[in-house]
């Protein structure tokens, strides 16, 4: 008999630890400045996007009942990160080159 029988990692979860390990590798600076670019187009998105709801009260998801600003503030943020996740409208990318420039200018 061999050794203790070891169990095999999720494969997409290998695959999230290899990414991550290959972020901070490259350095923590360019994955923070990522993500705040990120942050802010999500910001920016659910912004825009609390307008669609702004001439409804009884139409649309959750319809009129108490709370129901709370539940649509939660669901426009919900779309604002899916939104840059599957690719957003490229302010995160602009957000991304400008804070590394200013990095670098005043690492100069």
């Amino acid at each position: 008999m061999t050794g203790p029988v070891t169990l095999a990692t999720d494969p997409l979860q290998a695959i999230a630890n290899g990414a991550n390990s290959v972020a901070h590798r490259k350095g923590s600076r360019e994955a923070k400045a990522r993500a705040q670019g990120e942050d802010f187009e999500a910001a920016f998105l659910n912004s825009m996007f609390q307008h669609m709801y702004a001439g409804t009260d009884g139409e649309g998801p959750f319809g009129n009942s108490k709370g129901v600003g709370a539940w649509r503030s939660f669901l426009t943020e919900q779309y604002a990160k899916n939104f840059v996740k599957a690719g957003g409208i490229g302010i995160a990318t602009q957000g991304y080159q400008s804070l590394l420039a200013h990095q670098e200018a005043r690492v100069k």
